[in-house]
């Protein structure tokens, strides 16, 4: 069953697939829980950019803000796979409905803000997000504002803009107060420089690379609605502990490849046409591809082949071929896109049948 525009329930027949997205992201019961704050006309809607840790976080600060008011708020996670519709949103009593680490595709807020009558603001910190906003021709609504920056981060902009929101209210009411405790603000607010570090791509803090993999693991508790406890381990996260977990990841990885690497075999690409080049089949290890091709890259140069690094696996009863390489004059995708593949010129992928493969690593010993 879906929520039609209309408010009104209507049975849909849907493709597995869909049906499995349906319930992980625009679910029944996330539609049920729009509509039941449209029946108590709760004011306040926010939707946040899922499985993003920025989104995660502005919905952390944007839930202390309104449980520190006592006032109403419902969270959902916002998927681009299975996204909600305009009219899911258009609920009795809304006054404010917030877009953080997102503004949604062209058009959507500009929509929502008419139809929903509320006011509407939109946070994101994406160069692409500047392509969304309606151009100086378009009408934009009264109610609608958009809080693009591109130097910082939404979580942190978000952070900044509900401690402000706070500070003014308390200190009219001659009261004192920050959004953050204080024995949670230092760690907090070290966690979003790191976040914001790899949002706006700089990679300039100190094992920014070990906090994104020890960080990875937090990402499937992102979603607020199946996972109660969401805002309570978004407070316990520490950078220190990420980093330590991190490098203890890629230490662990860096052993894994190395056996790997000492298998290496020669890779004939084309059949020699794109020349030789070291390779190593991965099943079983293919999320180690991309570091394990990059160090063959640098033992293939060294061996007086060209400086690629080819990584086989099986994926899905499919021989997958990776080519990495760390040499800015080499372009792995010419090889690829030969293939029916793609990518980058240092990073690019192709299926590969059984018996071409088998061409290229002949004469190898075995």
């Amino acid at each position: 069953m879906t929520l039609s525009a209309a408010g009104k329930w209507r049975r849909t027949t849907l493709a597995p697939l869909a049906l499995l997205q349906s319930r992980t992201f625009r679910s029944d019961a996330a539609l049920e829980a729009l509509s039941k704050a449209s029946d108590e006309k709760l004011p306040n809607l926010l939707l946040y950019n899922y499985p993003s840790f920025s989104g995660a976080f502005s919905a952390l600060f944007a839930h202390l803000f309104h449980s520190r008011l006592n006032l109403p708020l419902l969270s959902l996670p916002f998927s681009s796979v299975e996204p909600f519709r305009v009219g899911d949103l258009c609920i009795q009593g809304l006054e404010s409905c917030y877009l953080v680490d997102f503004v949604g595709p062209r058009g959507f807020a500009v929509e929502l803000a008419r139809r929903a009558s509320c006011e509407v603001i939109g946070f994101d910190h994406r160069k692409s997000a500047l392509a969304e906003l309606p151009s100086n021709g378009e009408d934009c609504p009264e109610n609608l504002t958009f809080r693009v920056n591109t130097e910082k981060s939404s979580s942190s902009a978000v952070y900044d803009y509900f401690s402000s929101k706070l500070a003014g209210i308390e200190r009219d009411n001659g009261m004192g107060g920050r959004l953050l405790e204080v024995e949670d603000r230092d760690h907090v607010e070290m966690v979003l420089k790191y976040i914001e570090d790899g949002d706006l791509r700089r990679w300039s803090l100190p094992d920014i690379r070990a906090f994104n993999i020890g960080l990875a693991e937090w990402r499937s508790k992102l979603n607020c609605f199946t996972n109660p406890y969401m805002y309570e381990q978004l407070l316990e996260i520490s950078a220190t502990d990420v980093i330590l977990k991190g490098k203890s990841r890629i230490s662990a990885r860096q052993k894994s490849a190395n056996k790997l690497l000492d298998k290496a075999l020669k890779i004939r690409l084309g059949r020699g046409f794109y020349g030789e080049c070291l390779g190593v089949r991965a099943d079983g290890s293919s999320e180690l591809s991309d570091e394990i091709g990059k160090q063959l890259s640098l033992k293939s140069a060294a061996a007086g082949l060209r400086p690629i690094g080819a990584v086989i696996f099986m994926q899905r009863r499919n021989l997958k071929m990776c080519l990495r390489s760390i040499d800015t004059a080499t372009d792995t995708s010419e090889v690829a896109k030969a293939y029916g593949g793609g990518g980058t010129p240092s990073s690019s992928s192709f299926i590969i049948r059984m018996d071409e493969y088998n061409q290229w690593i002949s004469g190898n010993s075995r």
